[in-house]
């Protein structure tokens, strides 16, 4: 149940375009507002790891991407291991 509030205030041509989009996913406007910034949320957040490496370090980085995953206990216990935001979807 959702019971946390979240107000904002939007011009006319805002809400009625926001309106519009909700109609063609038959969805109402907070529904369809609240999955368009969750969406965006963890966009934003998922946006924020930054890391630099040298040219040799980025070789070896993609070579490590690029090599197939070789299955272990801790690669299997992470893969069933849900996402933070999974839940929120629901």
């Amino acid at each position: 149940m959702r019971d946390a509030a979240i107000n904002l205030r939007a011009r006319p041509d805002q809400r009625d375009l926001i309106d519009q989009a909700a109609a063609v996913l038959g969805k109402n406007r907070s529904d369809f507002m609240l999955e368009a910034a969750c969406e965006r949320a963890r966009a934003v957040v998922l946006d924020q790891v930054f890391f630099s490496l040298d040219a040799e370090k980025f070789k070896q980085f993609t070579e490590m991407l690029d090599a197939p995953a070789v299955p272990n206990a801790d690669l299997n216990r992470l893969m069933g291991v849900q996402a933070p935001w999974a839940e929120l979807a629901n």
